[in-house]
């Protein structure tokens, strides 16, 4: 069977790359500006890639804020945010101020603090250290190689950080609360790790 995910669209999406990615994964793709179509969405994602505080904005102006809440809270199901889409799943995130997210993941996004030789934003290939066994993460080894674009992380508890990977001191480079979960890095640019993860949230 097919499975269907809504692409939430807030404007400050790469959709062209996570939908072929997707659908390359044998998913049904749907890309919606309409806080309506969350209600009978079966699978959610939230990419992302920018500002914090702007991409809350958009949520909200464009009524998707509300739709996410609404709809998730009279139907659980599977939501993944990537990269900017994690961060927007926070209860607050410093880039822009000082702006409150989605809160469907306990935590907060602050600003990376690079070690010696290195340097923000933190673009490229990097390991990824799964914390805890969780279907996101079913095939995909310790150490696995992901790609990341990003300069702010989330920081939640532990009991929340599904991976983590060692740059700039260490980060959260997944998390989730129930259902709902996202990544730091790009699936949609990570090859073979990626794609397994994302096969992963289409048979969550």
């Amino acid at each position: 069977m097919t499975t269907s995910v809504l692409i939430v669209d807030h404007g400050l999406c790469n959709l062209d790359s996570i939908g072929r990615a997707l659908t390359e994964c044998g998913a049904r793709v749907a890309v919606s500006t309409d806080p309506k179509d969350i209600a009978g969405a079966g699978r959610l994602v939230l990419p992302g890639v920018g500002n914090f505080a702007r991409g809350m904005a958009n949520l909200h102006g464009r009524g998707l804020a509300a739709a996410l809440h609404e709809g998730l809270a009279r139907h659980p199901r599977p939501l993944l945010g990537v990269c900017l889409g994690l961060q927007l799943l926070a209860e607050w995130g410093e880039e822009g101020g000082g702006t409150p997210g989605l809160g469907l993941i306990p935590g907060r996004v602050e600003r990376l603090a690079p070690r010696p030789g290195e340097r923000l934003p933190h673009i490229g290939w990097n390991q990824v250290h799964p914390q805890r066994d969780h279907p996101l993460f079913r095939g995909i080894a310790d150490g696995a190689d992901v790609y990341f674009v990003h300069s702010f992380a989330l920081r939640c508890p532990e009991e929340n950080r599904l991976a983590e990977a060692d740059y700039a001191g260490g980060f959260t480079a997944a998390a989730d609360d129930g259902l709902v979960c996202g990544v730091q890095f790009h699936p949609e640019k990570s090859q073979h790790v990626g794609f397994t993860l994302i096969r992963n949230f289409l048979a969550m």
